[in-house]
């Protein structure tokens, strides 16, 4: 079926316009005059995108484009206005419209907007229809029916009826040993028990002992004989968490009880056999603690078996707002609270954070809003820090950063024809800034041996270095000051309103 784009616009003229411009693209453009007829449509019709104008004849884009988010219609928004409304139309991308077109709009520039945000609008629609097929939003502990999940899934019901080592690899808090329940539970050892141990909270000298056990007088304090983790897990499952933890000496025999099944408590003489499955888990990067001599490579084959590779709740997409759900009703039960869910603004907010320290933070963010506040849906106003404080911007570490710039004799600057307009998100260089343009000449000396400055050093003013790049950058678009931001890594907003004022400057001048 061809995607259909809903045209709210009040003007005939610009209507029938537009429609001309679009004749011969491959999707269907329909037009409605009022909001009232816009929501009919939207409801009725479901359209992959509408391009909405801001002044309606019985409402305004602003009321329609919060009637769309707030009931989640599956559909992009562009959002259309004369000029000198960039502020409010940059309050708009904000509050979710997906895009920016000034008036009067030019044929390319409304072809261009539509075709990108129509594919990408596909691309979602497809991997909602994954997510959906797989139908799995619960499984042994996990919650989430992300792409990423149902992969850890999959994994999880190949490997579980298996006796084959599994290695679990994620950042803290991804839920790595709730992955190892449920390997656990799926496999046919789910009636025998499950033992867990976190290496690195174990002091070296008990860790032998916490293991594989100990006898009567094996060291001072030993009272009594005390069976290890191994003889507990007899028959179930030991998980090793945060394995990268273990002393080299302590891996040297872990090895050898994995070779074998048999070990021998501290202390004792006499050998044990023990059926156990293992599962190990560590937040570090198991290759590089084998290169720096930290892990044994014998040890990393025998456990890296089969690798499950955790992912962080960055990565989950609507995970987020669904386990924040999940949390804020266990706890508003728990702690006798109304909460019964999250607003719209309020969701937004937390599945745009960076969540760092994954699941784990996320759980303990929303018992604090539960404990701390009341009332029937979380709100904006009960996030706390870190959700309540604006989101800076860091520069990415890269392993080999690219060499520094030689600075020229002469100042050099962005020209137009050295940029290329691509789509909105790509092309984008996450260490650039508008400071970077400026240019200095490098001071020049007598001779080599000779440290007397001859030249002085020689800057271009920087609002003039940041106005012929900014300028250059959106000439280079074609006047897509969004595309331009993205370029410049800068913010849309900052563009918008330093273009205004240098417009409102220039035509003083003329003046």
């Amino acid at each position: 079926m061809r995607p259909k784009v809903l045209l709210v616009e009040d003007s005939n003229s610009l209507a029938i316009l537009y429609q001309q411009y679009v004749k011969d693209e491959p999707y269907d453009l329909f037009h409605v005059e009022t909001g009232r007829d816009a929501k009919q449509f939207i409801e009725r019709q479901q359209p992959q995108l509408v391009i909405l104008d801001l002044k309606l004849p019985d409402t305004t884009g602003e009321e329609i484009l919060d009637w769309i988010v707030e009931n989640q219609f599956p559909t992009s928004v562009i959002v259309a206005t004369a000029h000198g409304s960039v502020d409010v139309a940059v309050n708009l991308i904000q509050k979710g419209a997906d895009d920016f077109l000034e008036k009067p709009i030019q044929a390319d520039r409304l072809k261009t907007s539509v075709q990108l945000h129509l594919k990408r609008a596909k691309l979602e629609n497809l991997v909602n229809n994954l997510e959906t097929k797989f139908d799995r939003n619960n499984f042994h502990g996990f919650i989430g029916s992300s792409l990423p999940m149902q992969a850890v899934y999959k994994i999880i019901e190949s490997a579980a009826p298996t006796t084959a080592s599994v290695f679990i690899n994620g950042e803290s808090g991804t839920g790595k040993e709730v992955c190892a329940e449920a390997i656990h539970r799926e496999s046919n050892r789910a009636n025998k028990p499950f033992v867990a141990i976190n290496c690195g909270a174990i002091p070296r000298d008990l860790m032998e002992s916490e293991i594989f056990g100990h006898v009567k007088g094996a060291f001072t304090g030993a009272t009594t004989d005390r069976k290890g983790a191994a003889m507990q897990a007899n028959g179930g499952t030991l998980f090793l968490d945060e394995l990268c933890e273990m002393e080299l000496e302590m891996q040297k025999k872990l090895l050898r009880f994995l070779q074998t099944g048999t070990f021998t408590p501290l202390g004792g003489s006499r050998e044990m056999k023990v059926d156990v499955r293992i599962i190990c888990a560590t937040n570090r990067d198991p290759l590089k603690e084998v290169e720096e001599g930290r892990f044994r490579e014998d040890l990393y084959y025998r456990v890296h078996v089969i690798p499950i590779d955790m992912p962080p709740l960055r990565e989950r997409g609507k995970d987020i707002a669904t386990l924040a759900k999940h949390f804020v009703k266990v706890y508003a039960k728990q702690d006798g609270k109304k909460f019964t869910g999250i607003t719209a603004d309020a969701e937004k907010v937390i599945s745009s954070y960076n969540w760092p320290g994954n699941v784990r933070q996320l759980q303990n963010i929303v018992r604090n809003i539960v404990v701390l506040n009341d009332g029937a849906k979380v709100e904006i106003s009960h996030l706390p820090a870190p959700l309540n404080r604006p989101i800076v911007k860091t520069t990415p570490k890269v392993d080999n950063p690219p060499p520094k710039p030689v600075l020229n004799p002469e100042p050099v600057y962005l020209q137009p024809e050295a940029m290329t307009a691509q789509p909105f998100g790509q092309g984008m260089n996450p260490n650039s800034s508008v400071d970077s343009v400026a240019q200095v000449e490098e001071p020049q000396q007598h001779s080599p041996d000779n440290n007397e400055m001859v030249d002085t050093v020689k800057i271009k003013p920087m609002w003039q270095v940041e106005r012929e790049t900014i300028q250059n950058a959106i000439k280079a678009c074609d006047g897509n000051v969004l595309n331009a931001a993205v370029l410049l890594d800068l913010s849309p907003s900052t563009v918008y309103r330093k273009k205004q004022q240098w417009e409102a400057e220039d035509e003083q001048l003329q003046g």
